[in-house]
């Protein structure tokens, strides 16, 4: 069934550019008969009814570290369009919806000395709450050659509200960045995430994402290594509970020879939650000597819940070495025994096998981002 288009008045707002908001208005929302949201039902969206943002520049107050400097808006602006097209999200509907809203926009430039010891750090937080809008941001990263850089952003909202983010980064040469989104919602909120990345060759990029609490998400990062000879790390952890929808979908491609993925993502779904990974890893002929390794594990803790998973290689060129597999699990009955035998309760022996599961993605994550306990809610309703 294809879903209704969005009326003028769930999407228009005083503050919005009439243009885009229009243009978005007359045309439906992604429906599953688009492959990639075939396992993803985006009408849940359509009762969000989202207003745009009329709270404070959450990026207002932002004191960077040294080294690191706020792009003029014009080089920011010929910037974005580029890395968009080249990693082939520029039309996707939710980066569509992004543009329309009037982001708040932030845009950085770090230098290769911005800090001699350590890489340069910022933490951001973006918090729609339950004011029922739509808040949407812009990030920009621009690391120079051999520049160092770690971002942690977290997003929060609440009730009907929504947080929509496209967080772009461009690394050149050496460059090395560390990137973390850690977004907890509440209720009816909705997350639209857009993460795409162009690295330059001996660039290094390590991405970790952590979901829950969402109605409705969907996180998708795009990462084009444009000559090949780059590293990419990427870590994910989504958690959906009772009428929950978790979706992540991926793509990695390699524009040149000698290229590293290292991926893994896990899902926990619970009561009748549903979780979706797709991830598209692509090896064109020019991508020689590739070694990319793709992993998806699943958790299912109830008989209704729902997990839909599918690693995809495309790989054309011949001299690679490439790997992807999927699992789908419950908890072990040997390893539940085994600490009841020790004395733990059944209940505090299942949070302790599920704590276990989701840290070998969070304790890739930055210092600051894991202060912000992520899942901890969801462990401690398990």
């Amino acid at each position: 069934m294809v879903a209704a288009p969005l009326s003028p008045q769930q999407i228009s707002a005083a503050t919005a550019t009439v243009a885009a908001w229009e243009a978005l208005a007359s045309s439906p929302l992604p429906s599953r008969r688009q492959e990639d949201w075939r396992f993803t039902d985006a009408s849940r969206l359509a009762a969000i009814e989202p207003h745009c943002w009329t709270g404070p520049d959450p990026f207002a107050g932002l004191v960077l570290p040294p080294g690191v400097s706020r792009l003029p808006a014009d080089e920011a602006a010929a910037l974005w369009q580029p890395l968009l097209l080249e990693t082939g999200c520029d039309q996707h509907w939710p980066v569509r919806l992004n543009a329309g809203a009037e982001p708040a926009r932030l845009a950085l430039r770090i230098q290769a000395d911005a800090s001699p010891l350590a890489s340069a750090a910022l933490t951001a937080e973006l918090d729609a709450a339950a004011s029922r809008q739509l808040l949407a941001a812009q990030i920009l990263l621009v690391l120079d050659p051999g520049a160092s850089f770690e971002l942690g952003l977290r997003l929060g909202a609440a009730a009907r509200s929504a947080c929509s983010v496209v967080v772009g980064a461009v690394l050149a040469e050496q460059a090395s960045l560390t990137l973390a989104l850690v977004a907890s919602g509440h209720g009816d909120a909705a997350l639209l995430a857009h993460l795409p990345v162009l690295q330059a060759p001996g660039s290094r990029l390590a991405l970790s994402t952590v979901s829950s609490g969402w109605s409705f998400s969907r996180i998708e990062p795009r990462v084009l290594q444009q000559q090949g000879a780059a590293h990419t790390r990427l870590r994910g952890l989504q958690w959906v509970g009772e009428d929950q929808l978790a979706d992540t979908h991926s793509l990695v491609r390699f524009d040149g020879p000698d290229g590293v993925l290292d991926q893994l993502h896990k899902s926990v779904a619970d009561g009748n939650g549903r979780s979706v990974f797709n991830g598209a890893v692509q090896v064109p002929r020019a991508a020689q000597r590739t070694d990319a390794a793709q992993l998806s594990r699943s958790l299912l803790l109830g008989d209704r819940a729902r997990i839909d998973t599918k690693p995809e290689l495309e790989i054309v060129a011949d001299d690679v070495r490439c790997a992807h597999g999927a699992t789908v699990s419950q908890l072990q009955s040997e390893e539940l025994f085994y600490l009841q035998s020790r004395g733990i309760a059944r209940a505090q022996a299942s949070r302790l096998l599920l704590a276990g599961y989701c840290q070998e993605v969070l304790r890739e994550l930055p210092a600051a981002a894991a202060a912000w306990k992520p899942v901890e809610r969801e462990l401690q309703g398990a």
